[in-house]
């Protein structure tokens, strides 16, 4: 109540000032003698009055229309008018400048991107604008981010120049190999070895055993290598299960090994990477009960791996390729992969 009676007094004035137009001059005179006097006494009783926005605003619009404002002007001097004049210019012009932004995304793609980050969560930003992109839906990883978890973690250290510039030079003919060990349900442990092309970095071959030897791993290499793949080198560690007949298996077919330096897996780093990718995105979801249910499960998410993830370092591209589906081939639809780890989003013909 107590900051409503001020305000209705003020408006109480303004209306009386209207009103003021029709009186006589003498009445006029009079009353303005009476408004005086009591401003002169509120001035000598050296009370600072409350002023509001809407009497500052009130006296800066006076300023703009009548020259003679500062005669009539008691309360506040001339200097604190112009300097609430100022003052308002300076929030107009911020208002009038303040940054626009990007548009704001449509709740259904919005409600798409916390989808595949709900049904994916081993997916980044960069993965799911990739995905995105595949459906002809451009969208930054940055704006993805606003409504998924950042990834955490920090970037493999690169390998050396050296190693670097033979791989670029020879990356379409060279392939990786490696094993890497997977715990049963039943505490037995068994051996997943697999053929990487540098080209690309395509998985070629998969295979499981709990008895790994010389000659199995020289076998899985013929398997890998079909009619149409002749490669001139072949990177692995320096494990002792490749045997001599390993090496005179691969000698055979016309291929040189590169054996990396002891103690330093980053030398062979395409195979170490997909080794932690089969981790993340697989082994360290499932529990393994068998030989045959780990051969089901890697060639699964091999058949992902090649043909529907998104790869970064091939501008969001699957390794054999995807076309680009714009949203005039259908409604977007979702296919699972590796039993339900991963999906595969298209538009529907």
């Amino acid at each position: 109540m107590a900051t409503i009676v001020p305000t209705l007094a003020r408006l109480a004035a303004f209306f009386g000032a209207f009103l003021a137009a029709f009186r006589s001059r003498s009445g006029l005179v009079v009353e303005n003698l009476a408004l005086r006097q009591q401003l002169a006494v509120m001035r000598e009783s050296n009370t600072r009055p409350a002023l509001r926005p809407v009497d500052r605003a009130f006296w800066v619009i006076v300023s703009r229309l009548w020259s003679r404002w500062k005669e009539a002007l008691i309360i506040v001097q001339p200097e604190t008018v112009i300097s609430w004049h100022r003052k308002g210019f300076a929030l107009f012009w911020r208002w009038k400048s303040r940054p626009v932004g990007r548009p704001p995304l449509s709740p259904e793609l919005v409600a798409l991107i916390q989808r595949m980050a709900r049904e994916n969560p081993l997916w980044s930003r960069r993965r799911i604008a990739a995905e995105l992109a595949r459906l002809g839906i451009d969208v930054d990883k940055d704006t993805v981010a606003k409504y998924m978890p950042k990834p955490g973690e920090r970037p493999r250290r690169p390998p050396t120049q050296t190693w670097k510039t033979f791989i670029h030079n020879h990356v379409g003919a060279t392939i990786a190999i490696d094993f890497l060990t997977v715990p049963t349900v039943m505490f037995r442990t068994l051996y997943v070895f697999f053929v990487l092309s540098l080209d690309r970095r395509r998985v070629l071959h998969v295979n499981v055993t709990a008895n790994p030897s010389a000659q199995w791993a020289a076998q899985q290499i013929v398997e890998a290598i079909g009619p149409d793949l002749a490669p001139r080198f072949l990177m692995r560690d320096r494990d002792g299960i490749y045997g001599a007949a390993f090496d005179a298996r691969v000698k055979h077919l016309g291929i040189k090994q590169l054996k990396s330096a002891p103690r330093s897996p980053w030398q062979n780093g395409y195979a170490e990477r997909w080794v932690g990718t089969l981790r993340r995105e697989l082994l360290d979801h499932v529990i393994v009960l068998g030989e045959r249910h780990l051969l089901h499960l890697v060639r699964k998410h091999v058949a992902y791996y090649n043909d529907d993830r998104p790869h970064m370092a091939l501008r969001g591209d699957s390794l054999t390729g995807r076309a680009v589906e714009t949203a005039a081939k259908g409604k977007i639809i979702v296919s699972r992969r590796v039993g339900g780890l991963h999906h595969r989003y298209s538009r529907a013909a």
